[in-house]
């Protein structure tokens, strides 16, 4: 699926100017289309990749016990708990803790990254269904 087509035209003028030399001239025309449903598919999948990038941030800084108290890593937890929040009561959460670090492995994570994936694949599927 090509996001943008093109349409070259050229004409060729030839003719003899006031002082009686050949003149020749040539002109190029370049026409752009844009497939207005490849850019929507393609917006798709960076929304799709945007949720995987937070989920996946959310899941690194959840198994190496990240400091909550920490302006980043807060931020994260809070966009991403919207995301996860689904998907969290499927799993029991699995914690080890080592000193005054605590590590979660949240395989509901994952599971919200493949439902989100089959989400996406399902949207823009149907907007390029009639496709050649």
């Amino acid at each position: 699926m090509a996001d943008i087509e093109t349409k070259e035209t050229q004409k060729v003028n030839t003719g003899i100017d006031g002082e009686g030399a050949v003149v020749r001239e040539k002109t190029s025309k370049v026409e752009t289309k844009t497939d207005t449903r490849a850019t929507v598919v393609n917006f798709i999948w960076y929304i799709y990749g945007l949720i995987a990038l937070l989920l996946g941030i959310r899941m690194v800084l959840k198994l190496f016990g990240a400091n909550s108290a920490n302006g980043f890593v807060d931020l994260i937890y809070s966009v991403s708990g919207v995301l996860s929040a689904p998907f969290d009561s499927i799993f029991g959460v699995t914690k080890a803790e080592a000193g005054n670090t605590q590590s979660v492995f949240e395989p509901s994570i994952l599971v919200a990254i493949a439902v989100y994936a089959l989400i996406a694949w399902g949207v823009a599927k149907l907007l390029t269904i009639n496709e050649k």
